[in-house]
């Protein structure tokens, strides 16, 4: 069970809580390696933000970039080809093309909502705010995999509630963890700190950062309505199913980070608690049949492998950032209002034809296709471009929701056009 952990916060002031959008300029950099299948849904997501002013910087390998050449607006992305398996390289590299008085970071498996980054960013019109964060959206679009979180000098989470937009002070101690697929930061701040730490080529680099950020000085804003959907997409360190393949990897970060945070004392016993953790982890996946006992064996040496490698690594200095060496490019405004649509599952191919009409016609489309059951509900970003959400008409959308909803259709509908209006930019009805 997670334990809540309290920080010293305070609130947006009502004049930085905003209506009106930051005109700060924005660089959104998504690196990309080894999924080019996902990409160019996560960049057609970036590319339906509202902001007014942001660019999107792209650092992939040859069948990420292919990938993206696909899209008809890829002439307007910035793209960088590195196909080194280190992410926090990647998105130095990003940094070091982008322009942007704040950067924005989100993961190639990963689609914003089209009001992400407006909200991402309003907490920067406050001098203080060094970095932010926002909360991300599990499988089923609806249900959250991540919301406030605090980290201290071990690598430790633990929860923290927010409801709305609160700016926390520094603590060494115990920082607001930042989530590198839902996260921004001021450019300067980032080449002050000489980015991400490439000694983290996978794990623990946006705890890392943030740490850094504390003891510099910097105040960080969690943002509940900065909102991403992240599916846990496979990758060469895990399956679909988030069953893990290689924990060589993890092994190596928590004991760097160890090494860079936390003292000497702790360091022993925090590695052998992380390894027992890893092993509590792998006999539930065995438990429940997506490991076998071989794997288990093979996984726990790799990450005891990793652990040893992590304490004999040569720590280099991060070397501040250079001064931007590119010139902004605006991402042009390809896509107009935000429509709803909504239907029953019999008329769902003329539904679907309509929402990809108008969607290559450059609306943001919403479409939820009911059906006269108590399905459950699943949102999602379709290739095309995009949201789909269907369920059952009596079928619940959160877990905490009964199993079955006493509503109509014409009430389902507009219950859930209202939960998602303010994400999408909805008008009220």
């Amino acid at each position: 069970m997670q334990i809540r952990s309290s920080l010293p916060m305070r609130p947006m002031s009502n004049s930085r809580r905003r209506t009106e959008i930051s005109q700060l300029t924005v660089s959104v950099v998504v690196a990309s390696r080894g999924r080019p299948e996902l990409l160019p849904r996560c960049l057609m997501g970036v590319a339906q933000s509202f902001h007014p002013r942001f660019e999107i910087v792209l650092v992939a390998d040859p069948p990420g970039l292919a990938a993206a050449r696909q899209l008809p607006f890829f002439g307007a992305i910035k793209t960088i080809g590195f196909d080194t398996p280190n992410l926090s390289r990647a998105r130095n590299r990003g940094i070091a093309a982008a322009s942007g008085e704040i950067i924005a970071f989100i993961d190639d498996d990963a689609v914003p909502e089209p009001t992400w980054l407006d909200r991402l960013c309003a907490p920067f019109d406050d001098e203080t705010v060094a970095a932010t964060t926002g909360f991300v959206r599990g499988r089923n679009g609806i249900s959250f995999q991540w919301r406030g979180e605090t980290v201290d000098f071990t690598g430790q989470a633990k929860c923290l509630p927010v409801a709305r937009t609160q700016i926390f002070p520094p603590n060494p101690d115990r920082i607001v963890k930042l989530h590198g697929v839902n996260m921004a930061v001021r450019r300067n701040w980032l080449a002050a700190l000489g980015g991400f730490d490439p000694s983290f080529a996978f794990y623990h680099d946006d705890a890392d950062l943030g740490l850094r950020i504390a003891v510099a000085g910097g105040h960080v804003a969690v943002v509940p309505d900065a909102q991403v959907h992240h599916g846990f997409a496979r990758s060469v360190r895990r399956r679909s199913d988030r069953v893990p393949l290689d924990l060589l990897p993890i092994g190596q970060s928590e004991a760097i980070f160890l090494r860079k945070h936390a003292p000497k004392a702790v360091r022993a016993p925090m590695l052998a608690a992380q390894a027992a953790a890893q092993r509590r982890r792998l006999l539930r996946h065995m438990q429940g049949g997506t490991l076998d006992a071989s794997e288990v064996v093979r996984l726990l040496a790799g990450h005891t492998e990793g652990q040893e490698e992590g304490l004999r690594a040569t720590l280099p200095p991060t070397e501040p950032l250079g001064e931007r060496q590119e010139d902004f490019r605006r991402f042009p405004a390809l896509f107009g209002p935000p429509v709803f649509l909504a239907g029953p599952w019999r008329h769902r191919k003329a539904l679907m034809m309509e929402a990809r009409q108008r969607t290559r016609r450059g609306e943001r489309v919403s479409l939820l296709i009911l059906s006269r059951t108590a399905l459950y509900h699943k949102v999602s970003f379709v290739q095309e471009g995009f949201w789909l959400q269907r369920g059952g008409v009596w079928g619940r959308a959160r877990r905490a929701q009964q199993l079955i909803q006493k509503t109509g259709f014409a009430e389902r509908i507009g219950r859930e056009r209202r939960r998602i209006a303010l994400l999408r930019g909805l008008r009220s009805q």
